[in-house]
């Protein structure tokens, strides 16, 4: 009766989603201050008051409610343009830039505009679990290759051994999410150097789609290595949900590089899906109230010392973990074979997380510390007694 591709979606349906609403559930029995949710990455710091004052300001503006080009307000993208080239010293102009309702957005009309039918699209595990939906619904088939153990960094032999003649692109995602790992500008070296001989191998070429909503949101001077000015065939998504904490507000962009052959067909594919796909256009008024604010981060400070602290109560507790280096998650090694179950003794003890499975990556489960330090340090308890059952202690 109904798409039996939708409908078979949903029978997986988003880990993160179901443990959210389980964390919900949990609040309506006990109350919400007795429960430790840490499924979502919804960020709880509000915008800088700066934001929102100006976002009151635009919202009186003549014109800002009115339609305009579906690629987005012209002086948004020229804006967007010069921040890549001052980024990347790549030579983006408003014409590569696509203004959409956020890096949700801009993936799904990316996928749309680049996959046919039986297409490969390799993501890095652990990988955001939505990417499965946003290359299967347009007929790609998803390749996942897993990180390395423990670092999570890219393992570019095992990508080289994935990539065959349908492969059509890659997704990077750094920081990552879950694991906060950034990867490092060797190994993207690398990568581009494998890449480049699958394209002379198979005669086609390999787009590199990077998603980057946690791109700014990166701690102890970590550098953020420039993806665009790594790869030619390069895609950047991004996104102002988590750097200027407007997850609701949904808006961000895709940039193309210029250096990609019959870039000017790519861009008329992607502001086409965006139409046609139903987003229309991103926001009007967020997409002047970004423009102004593109360099900006909310938070930093406050979401290292999260990390610090709930890095340091679990360790000490026993449980295992890499100090991320980007994001607001721990991707933390689960205490025993079956993260799954892991999980649902958690919340048992009210404690809300989301198995590694979800992430295409079993064994480890993720915390979201985008969260209160209250919550952080009220759950220590919580996690040790937790830890002392699934141990036997």
């Amino acid at each position: 009766m109904f798409s039996e591709r939708i409908v078979k979606s949903l029978a997986s349906g988003s880990m993160i989603r179901a443990m959210f609403e389980q964390g919900n559930a949990l609040k309506k029995l006990y109350g919400p201050e007795n429960v430790y949710d840490f499924a979502l990455g919804n960020p709880d710091l509000e915008p800088s008051m700066e934001i929102i004052k100006r976002m009151s300001e635009l919202a009186s503006q003549p014109d800002i409610h009115k339609y305009m080009p579906n690629a987005g307000h012209v002086d948004v993208r020229q804006k967007v343009a010069e921040f890549m080239k001052r980024k990347t010293d790549v030579d983006f102009e408003a014409k590569h830039i696509i203004m959409c309702t956020g890096a949700a957005a801009g993936l799904t009309i990316t996928m749309n505009s680049l996959l046919n039918p039986g297409d490969e699209v390799i993501v890095i595990a652990p990988f955001f679990g939505e990417y499965r939906a946003y290359v299967t619904q347009y007929g790609g088939v998803i390749i996942p290759v897993k990180a390395l153990p423990d670092t999570f960094q890219l393992d570019i032999e095992a990508i080289d051994q994935a990539i065959t003649a349908k492969t059509k692109a890659i997704i990077i995602n750094s920081p990552n999410n879950p694991s906060g790992a950034v990867y490092s500008e060797e190994d993207l070296v690398r990568l581009n150097s494998v890449l480049l001989g699958a394209e002379a191998k198979y005669g086609q070429p390999i787009y590199v789609v990077s998603d980057e909503p946690y791109v700014k949101v990166s701690y102890d001077d970590v550098v953020i290595p420039e993806i665009a000015a790594i790869f030619d065939n390069a895609i950047i998504v991004n996104s102002f949900s988590k750097s200027l904490s407007l997850p609701g507000e949904r808006i961000g962009y895709v940039a193309v590089n210029p250096l990609i052959k019959d870039s000017d067909i790519l861009v008329d594919a992607l502001i086409y899906s965006n139409r046609t796909l139903g987003f229309v256009n991103a926001p009007s008024l967020f997409q002047k109230l970004v423009a102004e604010h593109l360099d900006d981060v909310v938070g930093l400070d406050s979401y290292k010392e999260r990390r610090d602290v709930l890095y340091k109560m679990l360790t000490d507790i026993g449980y295992e973990c890499t100090l991320p280096k980007g994001a607001f998650y721990l991707f933390v090694k689960s205490p025993i074979a079956d993260d799954g179950l892991f999980c649902d003794m958690a919340l048992r003890h009210n404690i809300v997380v989301v198995s590694g499975k979800g992430f295409g990556y079993p064994g480890y489960f993720r915390i979201a510390y985008c969260v209160s330090m209250q919550q952080i340090t009220g759950s220590k308890e919580a996690f040790k007694a937790l830890y002392e059952e699934v141990m036997g202690k």
